[in-house]
């Protein structure tokens, strides 16, 4: 696989920072954002990234938005898109636009957890251990193939916010480690 990636982020794009300060210097062409002012759309434009926004709010309805979020990303040429906290379901046409080229950080051990709770479900289910998953994107929510996995220990005194910063900081090692596999052509 080459090297040109698109971000797409929500909120304060730590998994982005990770990459733009990653030793391997992904070629980052644009990050794109699903909301104006999010912090992570900061953090590109002050490492020179150009960046975008498609709010689905602007779009009468899901299949627009998300038509409208391919083209956008398709004119960005990327080799490999990175959902890096980005807070929403692709749909039929990103995704298949550019299945085997998506993938998505989750904060828990797929296929447990699921979704946009996972640290809170993971609490609430009693488990002791949960960890950080790297996974292609498919159709489903969380369901696509597994690339990489890490256990984070759940401890006893832990909280929603306690567990969650520990799985950001592997989260975030796991991305840039399994970034720079692809980047490189490895098969992981």
């Amino acid at each position: 696989m080459a090297g040109r990636i698109c971000v797409l982020a929500s909120g304060s794009g730590s998994l982005l920072q990770a990459l733009i300060d990653s030793p391997m210097q992904p070629k980052i062409v644009a990050v794109g954002a699903d909301r104006p002012h999010v912090q992570a759309l900061t953090r590109a434009e002050a490492a020179g990234i150009p960046t975008f926004i498609v709010d689905p709010h602007e779009y009468s309805n899901r299949l627009d938005w998300d038509a409208a979020l391919n083209d956008r990303i398709r004119e960005c040429e990327p080799d490999l898109v990175v959902s890096a906290g980005f807070m929403r379901i692709l749909g039929p046409a990103t995704v298949q636009s550019f299945r085997g080229q998506l993938i998505n950080t989750h904060p828990a051990l797929l296929p447990a957890f699921p979704g946009a709770h996972a640290v809170r479900d993971a609490l609430d289910y009693g488990v002791t251990v949960t960890g950080a998953t790297v996974h292609f994107i498919d159709e489903g929510v969380d369901t696509g193939p597994i690339i990489a996995q890490q256990a984070v220990p759940v401890l006893v005194d832990d909280d929603v916010e306690r567990l969650h910063e520990r799985i950001k900081v592997i989260e975030r090692q796991l991305l840039v480690s399994v970034v720079t596999e692809l980047m490189k052509g490895q098969d992981l």
